[in-house]
């Protein structure tokens, strides 16, 4: 950490700058962060391409090519955006990209996931001043949406002739930091299903013993719901072996209904967030949820806002020559590696489902997990370490033969 007087590392001045942007889903600016990654993507003297994938909706591709541009690329990515903020709940301005005296800087998006972009563009920037080549082209790509589903974003980003025209490899995207003196390597994650259930029934005053609610069958629905919730609650708290990302969430996130007190309403909805464990069996948790809705009552019906139907999980097999070439490295640095499920989502879901092998890690140990969390923050060391592990890393994962 610089002390006083000194001078900032450039890296950490670059990137509290990018935190600055407020790139909040909702009302991104994601012109500011176009132009900011174009000027960084010039000072490399290396091209870029921004590619609206969806009205408002630019990827920004920065390419360094290989010796071999034919051989499958490198993608390193990492999203634009960040999630809303309640500013009554931070220390300072979430962007202002405040640094305390200890080093912590404060900012919405500093683990989630500016950090990142900015360690691969550092990185990138050191490599090229060794004046090292890689064998393999480079794509640093910065997809915005994320946050809000990444339908817009990545989702869209796959679909084009520009994507397929990356020749994608392999892939690193974000991870999650680690309170320990490890680093978490997410090979998977859990699918995504956001369901609506809607009871429907006999409406009336709100004096009198109304026979066949909409509240009573919501009770049901609400029970069964939860009930699996503890069981799956208490199976991870049960297996020390165990993960989050091993077992299924099921979390009541939204309740609508009624027009006033005294009046008993005709239907109530019921919104949950399930992420099913990568060896759920999806078809059978769809008939559990059928099921649940049933016993409810008459009228009781349900539909998705998403569901994501793939679980797709990344090679950490010693013989996949991509995780050979990572693991070897992390243990040439003497890096504790712990490999789990993501337990939320990211953009390589959309990947992998397409036969990519995908990798989420982001080099943040000895830091609480704050992601969407108040009061986010990066030490300037933690960061810069992170520079120092990518500078291995990724020339590893560049260099990786053909076969």
């Amino acid at each position: 950490m610089p002390q006083e007087g000194e001078k900032e590392d450039p890296a950490v001045t670059i990137f509290r700058e990018y935190i600055r942007i407020n790139t909040i889903s909702q009302e991104a600016d994601y012109d500011g962060a176009i132009k900011f990654l174009v000027r960084q993507a010039k000072e490399l003297d290396l091209p870029v391409r921004c590619h609206e994938v969806h009205p408002g909706r630019v990827v920004v591709v920065i390419t360094w090519e290989g010796k071999d541009p034919s051989l499958p690329s490198l993608m390193l990515n990492s999203h634009t955006d960040v999630v809303p903020v309640y500013h009554e709940h931070w220390k300072c301005d979430p962007f202002e990209a405040k640094k305390f005296e200890n080093g912590d800087i404060y900012g919405r998006g500093t683990q989630d996931m500016k950090s990142v972009g900015i360690q691969y563009i550092e990185t990138i920037r050191r490599l090229k001043k060794q004046g090292i080549q890689l064998l393999r082209t480079i794509h640093m790509t910065f997809v915005p949406d994320e946050e809000v589903t990444g339908k817009y974003g990545m989702g869209a980003f796959i679909k084009t002739s520009e994507f397929k025209d990356l020749n994608v490899g392999y892939v690193l995207d974000e991870g999650l930091a680690n309170p320990t003196d490890a680093f978490t390597v997410f090979y998977g994650e859990r699918p995504i299903w956001w369901v609506n259930v809607k009871c429907t029934g006999k409406p009336g005053h709100g004096s009198r013993f109304i026979e066949d609610t909409a509240a009573e069958k919501l009770q049901k629905v609400i029970n069964s719901f939860l009930a699996f919730r503890e069981e799956q609650k208490q199976k991870l708290q049960k297996n020390e072996c165990l993960r989050l990302g091993d077992v299924t969430t099921v979390n009541l996130t939204k309740l609508e209904g009624g027009i006033a007190y005294n009046v008993v309403p005709t239907d109530f909805t019921a919104s949950f967030d399930i992420r099913l464990a990568p060896t759920v069996d999806m078809t059978e948790f769809e008939e559990k949820i059928k099921t649940w809705c049933t016993e409810a009552g008459n009228d009781v019906s349900y539909e998705f806002v998403q569901k994501f139907m793939d679980n797709t999980t990344t090679s950490i097999s010693k013989d996949d020559p991509w995780w050979n070439a990572f693991s070897t490295v992390c243990k040439s640095m003497d890096m504790k590696i712990e490999t789990e499920i993501f337990p939320a989502a990211t953009d390589s879901r959309y990947l992998r489902q397409l036969g990519y092998s995908a990798i989420g890690f982001s080099p943040m140990n000895h830091t609480p997990i704050l992601l969407h969390d108040h009061n986010e923050f990066l030490n300037e060391n933690i960061f810069l370490k992170g520079i120092d592990i990518y500078e291995k890393i990724i020339p590893a994962l560049a260099n990786v033969p053909a076969t």
